[in-house]
């Protein structure tokens, strides 16, 4: 067995070019091998190319057969996951009057549903080696719902009550679920061509988010936390 076939694995689920991006660099750089899972493998591919030890493995996570077979490519390589990160997210947004059933329901099946599927797949390997972290990516959205966020919000506070369950049924198990609040804008291409007129210091470092998450993913028992939030120093709250 090679020095990396040895090493741990973390599985990022909603693999991006912001957070997905920074989160799997970091985790390389920490000397894991990385599973980049989205929808869209062709960015995928570039993504996992720009990346040390990292694979990319097409996933929908609305999809229970898409997930059954990505956790078995998972599974095959690189292998069990020691760490999940769950970072797929709907940003389907609208008001009451704008949102219809079945983006509603997407929204959830996208948050929560396919949250609860991954988890199911990836705990037996956890339990059997008896540790295992559970990281996911939240929203503001998930503590208070804004009148155009109709179908977010909802799916965010069904992920977040999920999360909660999570981690106090599988915390005794020495699997660490924990939930990361994002409040406010991730510093992307897209988002400063949404808003030229911000500074820098308006926006969130994927970067800096990543080292959080990393972080948290390797608290020990003693000390460990389910909920943090990340905003700029200038966001209200």
């Amino acid at each position: 067995m090679s020095a990396d076939d040895a090493a741990p694995v973390c599985a990022v689920v909603g693999a991006g070019p912001g957070n997905g991006r920074a989160i799997a660099t970091r985790f390389a750089d920490g000397g894991y091998r990385v599973a980049l899972l989205a929808r869209d493998t062709t960015r995928l591919d570039g993504l996992a190319a720009d990346i040390e030890n990292a694979i990319a493995i097409g996933c929908d996570v609305t999809s229970a057969d898409s997930i059954a077979a990505a956790h078995r490519h998972l599974r095959s390589d690189p292998g069990d996951p020691e760490v999940l990160i769950y970072n797929a997210g709907s940003g389907l947004f609208g008001s009451v009057d704008e949102v219809q059933p079945e983006a509603f329901e997407q929204a959830w099946r996208t948050n929560a549903a396919g949250l609860l599927a991954w988890t199911q797949a990836v705990l037996p390997a956890m339990r059997a080696r008896g540790s295992g972290r559970i990281v996911i990516m939240g929203a503001t959205a998930a503590r208070r719902g804004g009148a155009a966020f109709t179908a977010f919000a909802s799916a965010k506070h069904a992920q977040y009550g999920l999360a909660q369950s999570l981690a106090r049924k599988l915390g005794p198990e020495n699997i660490h679920v924990s939930y990361i609040v994002i409040d406010g804008v991730i510093d992307l291409e897209r988002t400063r061509r949404m808003l030229p007129d911000k500074p820098d210091d308006f926006f969130l470092s994927a970067d800096d988010i990543a080292e959080a998450v990393y972080h948290v993913a390797h608290q020990p028992r003693s000390a460990r936390s389910f909920e943090i939030d990340l905003r700029p120093f200038g966001e209200r709250w």
